[in-house]
């Protein structure tokens, strides 16, 4: 294909990204000022905590998708830009009440402060201060993840595979113990929690009387997040990117092209952390607080979850991934964990109904999975057929019993269903939603499947017509 033709395509599609966000964008801002947020504030928080979870592991995507390299260190980076915003924003007035146990704090300065010094501390100078402030400690506080990550990376980034994997995961540890080590309390807060700092809520538009006007808090995280991602799109679209995939798919082959592996990966693993340190930060505001003990390795196998899930080396896929985790676990199924009732003894044979259905359904999928694989004998199928059996046995003692209460639904079930989806998308979707692909790519995978089975149905209709026609003249023959 000529190189103009795919400049087009190119950039056809990056206006149609663009538009996409942008109309995403606007969607979030209708939606946060027409539904009453006392009301749906779960939807806005999964919508927050979401865009927050999807540049995180986009920019642990970066690393590990994009350039083979597996870390297990960015709780440590997230920790490393909370912790740098919230130093920075705290206003000073209230420094002294935050680290109470310290007696006041070693750093003294606040960049919403200083702006809004520059600009008047109310009205549309005290927002544009307050606005510039915070937005330059999130890049503060990337550049601090930075920093580190090119300390640490001058030795880490010598060692390979499950060895660089573990070191990560060291170092996230070592410095959460650090930053809640008394000695230096009057800078990080010991093991209390930094707090009174500007958060999403800051960004929405008040009058005079402090009435809201505008809200914006969800706009602002979806905004900083959207920027961020694209900036992340650009760098794997470039020569960097490039470099980058082909590390990940041979590192001798892209020493031979010419590529600098110490130079690229070291690369790449700052910029990941940088971006880890502004998804912290954003983080952070989303909470309302930093605490170090919040940053432990369960977030860090979160985030590698998500990337899993979404698909190593697609970013559209960490994103739409990260979305569907946050919704799954703290809204979508919040049900799970209260107690109820059936109401009547038909909805009750229903779901026992469904409860077996739902087992010989998964029964034939993993069957189905290992005669894919080449299993033939009953010894290399059964074990297929556990969870589906134990599955049965359950529901038929559950309908023998006659109890009404439905079962398993008690404070904590949420994660044990949680889990067992995870569990089916692992087991059938191996290389995640996504793969290594883009959303635009499987759409039109899809278009292209759907054009099949249209074909395929016209096909048929046209064989079933002229099967129809043949015969109808056969039995006019036979008249005559």
């Amino acid at each position: 294909m000529p190189a103009v033709t795919l400049e087009k395509k190119s950039r056809k599609g990056g206006f149609i990204a663009l538009a996409c966000v942008l109309a995403v964008l606007a969607l979030v801002v209708v939606l946060e000022n027409t539904l009453d947020p006392n009301k749906n504030i779960i939807v806005f928080t999964t919508l927050k905590k979401g865009a927050v979870y999807a540049l995180i592991a986009v920019s642990m995507n970066l690393l590990n998708g994009f350039t083979g390299l597996f870390s297990l260190g960015h709780a440590g980076f997230m920790l490393l830009g909370g912790y740098a915003y919230a130093i920075f924003t705290i206003p000073n007035a209230q420094r002294e009440s935050v680290y109470y146990m310290f007696d006041g704090s070693a750093i003294n300065f606040s960049f919403p402060e200083f702006f809004q010094n520059l600009f008047g501390g109310s009205g549309a100078g005290g927002a544009i201060g307050m606005v510039l402030g915070v937005l330059i400690a999130i890049v503060i506080a990337g550049l601090v993840a930075a920093f580190v990550a090119w300390l640490i990376g001058l030795p880490v980034l010598k060692l390979k595979s499950d060895y660089f994997a573990i070191a990560t995961l060291g170092f996230a540890e070592i410095i959460r113990a650090i930053f809640q080590w008394e000695p230096i309390g009057r800078v990080t807060n010991g093991a209390n929690a930094l707090k009174n700092f500007p958060t999403f809520n800051n960004f929405n538009i008040t009058n005079a009387d402090g009435q809201i006007v505008l809200r914006l808090s969800t706009f602002a995280c979806f905004a900083i997040a959207a920027l961020c991602i694209f900036l992340i799109v650009l760098l794997i679209n470039s020569s960097y990117g490039r470099a980058f995939k082909a590390i990940r798919e041979d590192e001798v082959a892209a020493e031979a092209m010419g590529i600098n592996l110490a130079r690229h990966k070291r690369l790449s693993f700052i910029i990941s952390s940088f971006f880890a340190g502004v998804g912290g930060a954003l983080f952070a505001m989303y909470v309302n607080q930093v605490q170090a003990k919040s940053f432990n390795s369960a977030m860090t196998y979160e985030l590698l979850l998500i990337v899993v899930l979404g698909g190593m080396g697609s970013v559209s896929g960490s994103t739409i991934a990260a979305f569907l985790y946050v919704a799954c676990g703290e809204w979508w199924l919040r049900f799970l964990d209260s107690e109820a009732a059936f109401e009547t003894a038909g909805s009750r044979w229903a779901f026992i109904i469904v409860l077996a259905a739902a087992a010989a359904a998964f029964t034939a999928l993993l069957l189905w999975r290992r005669r894919k694989q080449g299993a033939k004998k009953f010894s290399e199928l059964w074990t297929a057929c556990i969870v589906g059996a134990a599955v049965l046995a359950f529901d038929v003692y559950y309908a023998a019993g006659g109890s009404m209460e439905v079962p398993f639904m008690r404070t904590g079930f949420r994660m044990v269903v949680f889990s067992v989806i995870i569990m089916v998308v692992v087991l059938f979707f191996r290389r995640g939603l996504m793969g290594d692909k883009e959303l635009p790519a499987r759409l039109r995978e899809l278009g292209r499947f759907v054009k099949r089975l249209a074909a395929h149905a016209g096909r048929a209709g046209a064989a079933k017509k002229t099967a129809a026609a043949a015969n109808s003249g056969k039995e006019g023959g036979a008249d005559e």
